[in-house]
């Protein structure tokens, strides 16, 4: 293949890689701390029971509402502490991160591939060289 062909066909090949290249680094760069419940969607304590325990002192926060024992103090006093007064927020990183894993794994399988064919096109290893006659003997 003459160098003017090959060096077409590289920087071709080179700027599709780019495709991908650019797609797998927007996923892998996004943010991985915006997966948290919105606050105003935030379940309650009794929604989120399938979820999610939380105890206090080896007894479970639910039960201590329930009874009362609970008390919250801020600046027009204290009362005691409700089951409605609190919610919860989840980061469900880890169910958008296995989401989004088979798609990563195919951007990264296309810019190998593709950084493997610019390379056995620049070094013209591609070259299609036709049939040797066999030698006669």
């Amino acid at each position: 293949m003459p160098p003017r062909l090959r060096l077409f066909y590289s920087l071709l090949t080179a700027g599709l890689l780019l495709i991908p290249v650019v797609a797998l680094y927007s996923e892998l760069a996004k943010r991985s701390d915006i997966w948290w419940t919105p606050p105003p969607m935030a379940p309650s304590l009794t929604e989120s029971q399938d979820r999610v325990e939380i105890y206090v002192r080896g007894k479970p926060l639910g039960a201590l509402l329930n009874e009362g024992k609970l008390r919250i103090t801020d600046e027009t006093g204290s009362g005691t502490l409700g089951a409605s007064e609190i919610s919860l927020r989840f980061n469900n990183w880890d169910r958008v991160r296995v989401t989004r894993l088979p798609i990563v794994l195919f951007y990264a399988a296309a810019c190998g591939a593709g950084g493997l064919l610019v390379l056995l096109i620049a070094t013209g290893r591609l070259a299609y060289r036709g049939e040797k006659e066999p030698v006669a003997a």
